[in-house]
């Protein structure tokens, strides 16, 4: 299951440790009955030991679902230093106690907090993991900028009405984080971030191959992805679709999603 984007089969200690707080930014990928890619946020998600991912729920979600028919899951997790380890997994089974258990309800957010506490332990084997490497900003931000550029030249086609005015705003925020998620051949969901992409219109999204080029180049035309968008005000959306395939606007290779599915997944 190793492979040259995900070399180790095991978390280090430096990984553990490095993994282990709170404050930090988990996407997780599942597949839907439909066979369909969904990311959802889970800021839970960690490292157990070395050969095992955790993440506690504190309130229900559609993903909790997914798992429990398909065990194929992909992960993602970001540091607010912004590195980024990225992963595959089985889910295996849930706990109510326990020293995850513990550890979670005695943090911080949850210890002091009256209103919920992390009630399920969920447990994944790892299968794979990337381990740590820093996001590079230094290609996603000319990436964003030649998005801007093709999103001024490409026609505005759009029939749907898939986005609102707040989820196109939302999504062309060039400070909020978008993540592309796919089912790949194996049946295990890939997290590729995507913080270039805008919307084009309100069914139709686009994004520059200027950063993380060489895997959006290994999405197949037509294939289902998703995409999610989350602001570190908690806000966030998932919009799904089918990948229309890459294309070149004045020497500038991109991509182009079209939208037929929005789902806000925002707690109250």
């Amino acid at each position: 299951m190793k492979s040259e984007l995900m070399p180790f089969d095991q978390f280090s200690d430096e990984d553990i440790r490095d993994l282990t707080p709170a404050m930090k930014v988990g996407v997780m990928g599942t597949v839907t009955p439909e066979g369909l890619p969904h990311l959802t946020l889970i800021t839970t998600l960690m490292a157990s030991d070395a050969k095992t991912v955790v993440w506690g729920q504190f309130m229900e979600g559609m993903s909790k679902k997914h798992v429990q028919k398909n065990p194929k899951v992909g992960f993602m997790i970001m540091s607010l230093a912004k590195d980024v380890w990225r992963g595959k997994a089985n889910y295996t089974h849930t706990s109510k106690s326990g020293k995850d258990y513990d550890f979670y309800n005695n943090t911080p957010l949850f210890r002091y907090n009256a209103y919920f506490g992390v009630h399920i332990v969920h447990y994944m084997d790892l299968l794979a993991q990337s381990g740590k490497h820093p996001l590079p900003m230094g290609q996603i931000i000319p990436a964003a900028i030649k998005t801007m550029v093709v999103k001024a030249l490409l026609p505005k086609k759009g029939k749907a009405q898939v986005l609102n005015g707040w989820s196109k705003a939302f999504f062309d925020k060039i400070d909020n984080l978008k993540f592309l998620g796919y089912v790949g051949a194996d049946g295990y969901p890939v997290i590729i971030p995507l913080i270039q992409a805008q919307s084009l219109d309100a069914e139709h999204m686009v994004f520059s191959f200027g950063a993380f080029g060489d895997e959006l180049e290994q999405i197949p035309a037509f294939t289902p992805v998703a995409v999610f968008g989350m602001a570190l005000t908690m806000e966030d959306v998932l919009v799904r679709g089918t990948y229309q395939g890459s294309k070149r606007v004045l020497g500038m290779k991109c991509g182009v999603v079209q939208l037929d599915y929005a789902y806000n997944p925002m707690p109250p």
